[in-house]
């Protein structure tokens, strides 16, 4: 019987290992226009970027907070937004010390900046507001920005709690300043979220009549002589909303 050499076994080329294509760093989206306007649209011009400076506007909040307060936002835009202004030097991000372990986003000082920005697009866009649509959220410290502008004249300075039917709210004003109040970092944001701890005054008034006042169709003073607007308080900002 014949015997059958037997073939060594062919060696095969050890496998190398997948090469991954170098990862290209990410380009945002750009008008690549030399101009200033087109350059302020490249960091804010994106969907929800600038009413999410709106919420930070009122000091530091929680991602939890800010998607609670902005419905409609996915987790993932947010997410991508909220980076996008940190790397725009527009906000940034820290932990709050011990005890929390919550981690808090806030606007930088250009990120401030933004401030008259959103106030005039807030006067601009009141008489929008003449109906609310079924569909409408609607948060009580949405009406800040509008109602700053309307106590833009007040020359008493100080913290000014708001009631509405639908939250709480407060505003730093005074000073005849329109809607930044000098010296107002020994305050904190320009206006909080919820009542104050030791306000000045207090107002109460309807959705409706706020607008009014945001819109120039009616004036604080008339409004409080009408009894559209309750002022409370003793002090002299309280005295000046009255008219005293």
């Amino acid at each position: 019987m014949s015997r059958l050499r037997r073939m060594p076994r062919q060696q095969q080329p050890a496998a190398r290992p997948a090469v991954r294509p170098a990862a290209r760093p990410v380009r945002r989206r750009s008008y690549d226009q030399f101009d200033a306007t087109a350059r302020a649209l490249d960091s804010v011009g994106d969907r929800w970027t600038l009413l999410i400076v709106r919420e930070l506007l009122g000091g530091p909040r929680r991602y939890t907070d800010l998607h609670a307060d902005l419905p409609g936002v996915s987790t993932d835009v947010l997410a991508s937004r909220l980076k996008d202004m940190e790397q725009s030097g527009l906000a940034l991000r820290r932990k709050l010390p011990p005890p929390s372990a919550a981690s808090v986003y806030e606007l930088t000082e250009r990120g401030l900046g933004l401030l008259p920005v959103l106030a005039a697009l807030a006067e601009w866009g009141a008489p929008a507001l003449a109906e609310r649509r079924p569909t409408d959220a609607v948060r009580a410290h949405w009406f800040a920005l509008p109602l700053l502008g309307a106590l833009a004249g007040l020359t008493r300075e100080g913290v000014l709690e708001v009631r509405l039917d639908e939250g709480e709210f407060h505003l730093h004003v005074g000073g005849g300043a329109g809607t930044v109040l000098p010296g107002a970092e020994a305050y904190g944001p320009v206006y909080g979220y919820g009542p104050a701890d030791r306000p000045d005054a207090r107002i109460v008034l309807g959705a409706e009549v706020c607008l009014e006042l945001a819109q120039g169709a009616a004036t604080l003073t008339a409004a409080v002589k009408g009894g559209r607007v309750e002022v409370l308080g003793d002090g002299p900002l309280a005295a000046e909303l009255r008219g005293e």
